[in-house]
């Protein structure tokens, strides 16, 4: 896959400049673990003002280094589907970063027009720092990783997001817990993290065979899937359309991975399907 049209950037000289300040700030992200929740974001979500204080300081350090703006999960920004645009979210795992759970990190993405163009995921508490663009090749701590090669469903391990049995959104529990339910008999193990760039970041890396990803904020999607396309892997959303800032979920894998696990998905039919009081 190739960078999206009409991009004019450098995406491994912007690469370098944001990872610089994404180290700037990893002592910061360390020294926070633990930090209670202070915003309220809605039912069963929240952010710190560590949160707050990382956008704030990314935002700011980014603008300046690269002058493309950015569109952060705390404070927003400009269209996501327009222009070039950096997409950031501060602290992804939120809740298990405020638990003291390692699986979390800082997520930045790179769009254009609405296109993955390149992806950073940076896991300080593990010190994975993923970095790569679409058509090039994604890195951990500067080496290179091998690309993706075709494997099978049965012999690996997908990544799901997590769930809320009564969850009525875009994809309603039932429809979730029907699907990781599915996923489970075809795989070799199933994993729920918490945290979709750990999801993502670690199925571009190979050491997942693919993920299944509910959510449709782009500041959550886009550094992991331009990092899976980088890889030579697959990404669509979950009805098998390519992924795009504005889609409402990710389905992401190797080659081979991905298609049957696509097919597994399908299986269980259309979210809507599973809405309080449709028969099935």
């Amino acid at each position: 896959m190739n960078l999206p049209t009409g991009f004019s950037g450098d995406p491994d000289a912007l690469i370098a400049a944001a990872a610089t300040i994404l180290d700037d700030v990893t002592p910061r992200f360390v020294e926070g673990l633990g930090a209670p929740a202070t915003v309220d974001k809605g039912p069963a979500d929240f952010a710190t003002d560590l949160d707050l204080e990382l956008e704030r300081r990314i935002t700011s350090a980014l603008v300046d280094a690269t002058g493309i703006e950015v569109h952060g999960e705390e404070f927003g920004g400009p269209d996501v589907g327009a222009g070039t645009v950096w997409v950031l979210d501060p602290i992804d795992g939120t809740f298990n970063y405020s638990v003291g759970y390692p699986a979390c990190g800082i997520l930045l993405g790179l769009l254009h027009d609405g296109l993955p163009v390149a992806g950073l995921a940076w896991f300080p508490l593990n010190g994975d720092r993923f970095a790569g663009h679409v058509g090039g090749a994604i890195t951990n701590n500067g080496e290179t990783l091998p690309q993706l090669h075709r494997k099978s469903l049965a012999d690996t391990m997908i990544a799901c997001g997590s769930f809320s049995r009564g969850s009525r959104g875009r994809f309603p529990g039932d429809y979730r817990f029907a699907v990781i339910g599915e996923v489970s008999r075809a795989v070799s193990r199933i994993r729920l993290f918490g945290s979709t760039g750990v999801d993502m970041a670690y199925t571009a890396s190979g050491a997942l065979g693919g993920a299944v990803c509910f959510g449709y904020h782009p500041w959550d999607n886009a550094a992991g899937v331009a990092l899976t396309l980088g890889a030579g892997g697959v990404v669509t959303d979950l009805a098998g359309a390519p992924w795009h800032a504005g889609s409402d979920s990710a389905l992401l894998g190797a080659p081979g991975v991905y298609e049957e696990l696509l097919e597994v998905v399908r299986s269980v039919g259309d979210g809507d399907d599973y809405r309080e009081g449709t028969k099935r």
